[in-house]
């Protein structure tokens, strides 16, 4: 029998919903990690596993984002320019991924095999990637 996965848990529910109370009650303010782990009373691994339950959870019963700030840490329901900056950040870290990827397994893998059909078709579906989250970011 496959076991469920972490996040998904009761235990990980749970965690999920001391962190929400947490996080409700310190808004608009954000805690930062070490802050959410002490106003919690839960361990790191506890408040990383609520963390990623939490946000299964909101995006179910569309209740207001999570977002994290180097500056503010971890925040509920922040305004629009808040979330727009978030979303910037995250969007640029996962460009950043995707060209290091490209450039560092896809194209050596291309030189080696140029005429391989996977390779062509995924060199052309993460380029469409690359330009789509290079438009958004750059907007």
């Amino acid at each position: 029998m496959p076991r469920a996965s972490r996040r998904r848990g009761e235990a990980a529910q749970r965690h999920a919903d001391t962190l929400r109370f947490v996080l409700f009650e310190a808004r608009p303010a954000g805690l930062l990690f070490p802050q959410l782990t002490r106003a919690s009373g839960l361990s790191p691994s506890q408040v990383r596993s609520g963390l990623a339950a939490l946000r299964d959870i909101i995006a179910e019963n569309g209740w207001p984002p999570l977002i994290w700030t180097r500056a503010d840490g971890y925040q509920l329901g922040a305004e629009r320019a808040a979330l727009e900056a978030y979303e910037r950040a995250v969007l640029t870290e996962k460009l950043t991924e995707f060209r290091r990827f490209i450039t560092g397994t896809v194209a050596p893998h291309a030189a080696a095999r140029p005429g391989d059909k996977w390779v062509k078709h995924i060199i052309a579906q993460l380029n469409s990637i690359e330009s789509t989250l290079d438009l958004v970011v750059s907007a």
